[in-house]
């Protein structure tokens, strides 16, 4: 089955939003009247790089449908804001409960599960202008096996 990067996306956009209590844009700057802070710094940017499709037992787990590659980037207007942004983002993608092993915060689309998390690579701080950049890629192995 092929799996929806939109869904996933959305439901990533709606977890970091609820875990950083920050706003985050889909591919832009979020709007000055999204949630939870409009397009106040810091904020972060969610965008789809695509994904590795296939039927069968892919990547060692046979309920895997694909592998969705994301990229996250923390805005600030200081290297340390931009850091602590990105702190943040990467808590919660792979923070965990204390002695249970589960995912501190759920990511959850529509029609599909997520059985797996990784952060693929970090690029660190850049700087244009007077705005600080730190980019980090995420990638999300996903099923359609829901329940």
């Amino acid at each position: 089955m092929t799996v929806s990067g939109r869904q996933v996306a959305l439901a990533v956009q709606a977890m970091l939003v609820a875990a950083t209590n920050r706003s985050c844009g889909y591919g832009t700057a979020p709007a000055g009247s999204a949630q939870p802070t409009g397009n106040a710094i810091p904020y972060s940017v969610l965008y789809e790089l695509g994904q590795s499709s296939w039927q069968g037992a892919p990547f060692g787990d046979a309920d895997a449908d694909a592998r969705v590659l994301l990229q996250v980037t923390s805005v600030g207007s200081t290297a340390e804001q931009a850091s602590l942004q990105a702190d943040k983002v990467r808590s919660a993608f792979l923070g965990r409960v204390a002695g249970s092993g589960l995912f501190q915060h759920a990511i959850a689309p529509v029609g599909y599960a997520v059985i797996g998390r990784e952060l693929e690579k970090e690029d660190g701080t850049s700087v244009v202008g007077a705005v600080y950049y730190y980019v980090q890629r995420f990638v999300l192995t996903v099923s359609s096996s829901v329940g």
